[in-house]
């Protein structure tokens, strides 16, 4: 490590090349490289596994499975979600030809609020589509409760919640799908990847099909199917990062717990803390930077990145100020307080396993200086 070296937000977990080569002879033997190959197959089943959930559906992406899981409910009309994510939450909704419906969040989890969700609801609602943001729980009970009365699908994107458990086991269980993202940026990354998880074998089924074109067979096609497989290579390269995930989230707990200590005296710096969840994945590092700290969450922002150090303003702008949404009645800021305050304040910190502590002091240093 140079001190003068960037930091960027993340950095892919890669283990060592030699390991995977192994798997790449594999793959040039049997010559299989993608339709539900054999590592594809391990793959699902050792997800299973490590997860806790019944079955699991791979995919090229996570954005693609959220279109696919969408359709695969045969989600139409108006959908409640929150402003505050990747566009790739709501970027879905468009692709299925659904109306998203903004609710604003709750200030301590940033997560959509239940107590606004029912306001929202229309006679043209049929799901709701929460975010755990951060990789923090929602409060999947409220929202359920909140789905079973109004006859809604409930939806999770869970891109950022690999891993994450509550006190009754993975989250990933709750509501109707859950959708997971594999992106180089997540605590567990196949380069690029994705997966829906799915709480029966006919859901699964259905999934399956919906993602290889809509075949059933050789000659037969039973709906307008999209490609939305894993390659073998993805899936061998997932099946290698599974021995090493518990061994990288250990070190991004100490990560989140040495930023903690270190930002604790720093007036004006807020570190937002979980959800009363019971294991954490630390996927993200987000900070409130609050008025009273003595310069602006854009001029921390520059400042860090005049010296390395690139953090990321996630979420800013809300995805409900982009073009192709802020014309919808729910995209108005009036009706999204704390999500266009939380937009504002926000900026995640370098987290990643390589991440060492004195990088970690070289930033948080920086962000005390300024305070002084």
């Amino acid at each position: 490590m140079n001190k003068s070296d960037p930091i960027y937000v993340t950095q892919p977990y890669l283990p060592p090349l030699e390991d995977f080569l192994p798997y790449l002879e594999k793959i040039w033997s049997n010559k299989i490289l993608t339709n539900g190959g054999p590592f594809h197959q391990q793959l699902e089943e050792a997800l299973c596994k490590y997860l806790g959930v019944n079955h699991i559906a791979l995919f090229t992406n996570g954005t693609i499975a959220l279109v696919t899981a969408l359709q695969s409910l045969r989600i139409t009309g108006e959908v409640i979600t929150t402003p505050y994510s990747f566009v790739a939450t709501s970027h879905s909704l468009l692709w299925n030809g659904i109306k998203p419906v903004f609710v604003d969040v709750d200030p301590n989890t940033l997560n959509l609020d239940p107590a606004r969700i029912e306001a929202a609801i229309t006679p043209h609602t049929t799901a709701i589509m929460p975010v755990h943001c951060y990789g923090h729980p929602c409060d999947i009970e409220a929202i359920q409760k909140i789905a079973d009365n109004y006859n809604l699908r409930v939806i999770y994107d869970a891109a950022h919640a690999f891993g994450v458990q509550d006190h009754g086991g993975s989250i990933l269980r709750h509501g109707d799908l859950s959708v997971l993202s594999f992106h180089a940026t997540k605590v567990f990354n196949t380069f690029e990847g994705g997966a829906i998880v799915c709480p029966d074998a006919k859901t699964k089924t259905r999934i399956d099909q919906l993602k290889n074109f809509g075949h059933v067979g050789e000659v037969t096609v039973v709906a307008p199917g999209i490609n939305g497989k894993m390659s073998e290579i993805n899936a061998a390269f997932g099946l290698l990062q599974l021995e090493h995930i518990d061994k990288a989230l250990a070190r991004r707990k100490e990560i989140d717990a040495t930023y903690r200590e270190r930002l604790a005296g720093v007036k004006g710096i807020h570190c937002l803390a979980d959800a009363g969840e019971k294991l954490a994945n630390y996927s993200y590092f987000p900070v409130l930077v609050q008025p009273d700290y003595p310069i602006s969450r854009d001029d921390l922002y520059h400042t860090l990145k005049e010296n390395g150090i690139h953090p990321r303003r996630y979420f800013y702008p809300l995805i409900s100020d982009f073009p192709m949404y802020r014309g919808l009645p729910s995209a108005d800021p009036a009706n999204l307080p704390v999500a266009s305050a939380a937009a504002q304040k926000i900026l995640c910190l370098p987290i990643y396993p390589a991440l060492e502590t004195e990088q970690i002091d070289r930033i948080t240093q920086l962000i005390a200086a300024q305070s002084m």
